[in-house]
């Protein structure tokens, strides 16, 4: 086996594991909750991304390989209409079975399977099914996010505000509030290439910014508090109108999770609310009419992008929230999906969609990039998403 060979199997250990591990402190029942329909329970996440390589790359690459058991894709295929019919996702929290004890003894085959097809495979295989591989892991890396933010959205339901993790969160890393002015022309932006990116970072391409500026740091739980206190939620002018109409119909007064007495409910349970750390849990309606209220705008994607890219990036890029631009989710220049199932992977999801960058606290070590593409439905907040606000030079 080569090095490149030895790296992959090390590399797709650690993130294997690291799923289990995210779901280790929960109970069977804790695993099996599934707070709304955009949500799912962390045994479907465990399980859909099992039946993932067993469907992209071990059932078409793999001689002989079989299934653990066929009557599962149709559980756990998620929505890749190429593979097959699905159980419907609002339903997903109804899988009472297969257990978990049958789940994860599951996840070990294919590992197995895996170990097994890298340490075999010969060099048409490997140029073929290696990259598979690759989408595989970061595919599970995205799955490891919404473990975290899928079961937050479940426990807060819960009246005794339970904890998932023990301990205190991490700390916030702080960082001076400020402008940074950028000049803008014509720049690239998308994967130059060297490294995995998903199809919907490329191809490169050029754009046409003009002069702006870009706050050093993300929006604070404080300043978003003067925007609640100044009646923010309650004055239709700073609403985008579907955004108002949803501040309307769903009684929102602040971000999600925030509770009376200045508490913030998270995975270690109800805490305390930092003022000086990245408000977090925002729709991009709240975000918009967070930007309109503070008189400044939301960034394009590609303002960001060439920020962060910057011999002077801005502070907290990484690793707080996914930060909102004001961007839909369309397709690069040139784009087309690629061949087969995998080509359902994103193109057709580019509708409807805003896009979001940087990454979270959720989001796993060496998984984000400055070309990374996140994307949700404007009303969505129950990811880790918050927002830095943009100016015009």
């Amino acid at each position: 086996m080569s090095d490149d060979d030895q790296s992959l199997g090390a590399r797709l250990r650690r993130v294997r594991a690291h799923s289990e591990a995210l779901a280790a402190p929960l109970s069977p029942e804790d695993q099996a909750l599934q707070a709304m329909p955009d949500a799912s329970p962390t045994k479907w996440h465990l399980a859909h991304t099992s039946w993932f390589f067993e469907a992209i790359v071990l059932g078409p690459h793999a001689p002989g390989f079989r299934p653990h058991d066929e009557r599962w894709a149709r559980l756990f295929n998620s929505y890749y209409e190429s593979l097959g019919p699905r159980h419907p996702r609002p339903q997903r929290g109804m899988l009472s079975r297969p257990s978990l004890a049958e789940v994860l003894p599951w996840r070990h085959a294919v590992d197995e399977a895996l170990a097994a097809f890298i340490a075999g495979a010969d060099a048409d295989t490997r140029a073929r099914a290696w990259p598979l591989i690759e989408l595989g892991l970061q595919h599970e890396q995205q799955h490891q996010e919404l473990i975290q933010t899928d079961l937050l959205a479940a426990l807060a339901l819960n009246p005794l505000a339970p904890a998932a993790w023990p301990g205190e969160p991490p700390p916030v890393v702080a960082a001076e509030p400020g402008w940074l002015d950028y000049a803008g022309g014509s720049v690239e932006i998308g994967h130059g290439g060297g490294g995995f990116a998903f199809d919907n970072e490329t191809p490169r391409h050029r754009v046409l910014l003009q002069p702006y500026r870009l706050a050093n740091r993300l929006v604070s739980n404080a300043e978003y508090q003067a925007f609640v206190d100044d009646a923010g939620y309650r004055r239709a002018a700073l609403w985008l109108s579907d955004g108002w109409a949803v501040v309307q119909a769903q009684g929102w007064t602040a971000p999600l999770y925030w509770r009376d007495g200045g508490l913030e409910f998270t995975l270690y349970g109800e805490r305390e609310r930092q003022p000086e750390a990245p408000v977090r849990h925002l729709s991009f309606y709240e975000a918009a009419a967070f930007a309109e209220w503070a008189g400044a705008r939301l960034p394009s994607e590609a303002e960001w992008e060439h920020a962060a890219t910057s011999a002077t990036p801005p502070a907290q890029c990484f690793g707080a929230v996914w930060q909102w631009t004001r961007s839909s989710y369309d397709p690069y220049p040139r784009f087309r999906p690629l061949a087969g199932a995998v080509g359902e992977y994103n193109g057709k999801f580019m509708v409807g969609q805003i896009v979001l960058r940087g990454s979270s606290v959720a989001t796993p070590a060496g998984h984000a990039r400055a070309s990374y593409r996140n994307f949700f439905p404007p009303a969505a907040r129950w990811q880790y998403s918050g927002l830095r606000l943009a100016l015009d030079a």
